[in-house]
Order: C-alpha cells, then structure tokens, then sequence
C-alpha cells in the first residue's frame, strides 16, 4: 500500500477507512505453521529482517518491525481488524489447506475471496471449499489464460494492467468471467480500465477511490 507500511494492520484499517470495497493481502506460511500476512516469501523488502518466511517461526516473525514499529500480522488478526471483505492471495498449495482451515472454522465464504498466481492452489482451495469465490491472478500471460481460469474453477481473473490487451478481455467476456485490472496507480491505468470497462483494479492508493471503486 503506497501510504502506509504494506499488509500491516495500519494499512488494512486505512484502506476500510478509505472505503474501499476489497482489501487484498498475501498471505505466506510460518515454520511452524502459522498464516501470516505478507506480500513477498522473504521478510528483507518489508521488514528490519532477513530470509525466508518459511525458515522463521512465528515468533520470529513477530519480533521484525514491519514499518513504523507494526508487527507483521497473522491472518486472524487482519479479520479481527477489519470489517471490509478481503481477497487472501496464497502462494501454494500448502497455504490453501491451512486457510481452508480458517475459512471453514470461522464461516468466511461470504466475506473471503482467495486468489493466486499458482493454478493449483486455486484448484486445491476450491475443492476443500466448495462454494468460494476464488480468482486466477496472471502476470506474463496469453489468452491460454482464460482457459486455465476456466479449469480451476475461477469466476475472477485479475490481470496485469500492463499486459493486458482487448482479445484477452474478449475472450475472458465469451467465458463469463469477472476481469480485475491491477496494479492501477496512474492515471493512463485507469483510464485504461474504463476503456476496457473491466469490473474492478487493484491499487496501492485509497485516495484513487475518488475517481472509481477499487480494491486495496
């Protein structure tokens, strides 16, 4: 988030302040197990620390200044925190079991949309959670997207605003899919996405809420 430090709990509460619709964060699994709230595998960019998330217990982790003296948080805190709905990006197929977990045990399927980069980590969360609203995020990618959108079972695509081109919009409209435009932090992005009419973007600045509704 471009105004407070990244997937903490200052930047998820400023975000619901901002009214924004969606709050997307990262979430990454501890040593020992714990879902923990961050964009990157290692804790260097965002963090007084260093190394991967995977070699730190949670402890560990909670003891790392995460930007203005914030921990980094696990997920239940974010879900304590605030009441705006949430889209959980996993990294792998190991951090959709533990948070099919959470989703199951605390109700969430109206509230969580999960995402991921990873085809089979949208496939396994959708098949241990029937019913969650999941999308396929896509970076460097072809209209082949659109298709292994299909496969996993994902209604939403969110695409790369950089790369993104009217055939993929096309194709993914043909096929019923939801298209969400990320990162959009300029003002030629969203432009871009209101050409394009897609449903939604994803950006590091509340404020743009003013110009259209985002998610954060």
């Amino acid at each position: 988030m471009g105004v407070e430090p990244e997937n903490t709990l200052r930047s998820f509460v400023a975000a619901q302040d901002a009214g924004l619709d969606l709050i997307e964060l990262g979430l990454h699994l501890s040593k020992d197990g714990a879902l923990v709230v961050m964009h990157d595998a290692e804790v260097d960019r965002t963090t007084d620390g260093t190394g991967p998330i995977a070699d730190k217990t949670l402890a560990e982790l909670r003891a790392l200044d995460a930007g203005r003296g914030e921990r980094v948080p696990v997920f239940e805190e974010v879900l304590d925190a605030v009441h705006t709905p949430l889209q959980a990006e996993i990294k792998d197929v190991a951090a959709a079991r533990a948070l099919a977990k959470v989703l199951h045990e605390r109700d969430l399927l109206g509230r969580v949309e999960v995402s991921s980069l990873h085809d089979e980590a949208v496939a396994e969360i959708v098949r241990l959670v029937p019913g969650v609203r999941t999308a396929l995020i896509a970076d460097r990618y072809g209209t082949d997207v659109v298709e292994r959108a299909v496969a996993v079972g994902a209604p939403t695509l969110c695409l790369n605003i950089r790369r993104i081109t009217l055939e993929v919009v096309e194709r993914a409209r043909a096929s019923g899919l939801r298209i969400i435009g990320w990162v959009v932090n300029t003002q030629d992005h969203l432009r871009l996405v209101r050409a394009l009419e897609l449903d939604g973007a994803t950006t590091d600045f509340p404020e743009i809420k003013r110009t259209a509704r985002f998610t954060a």
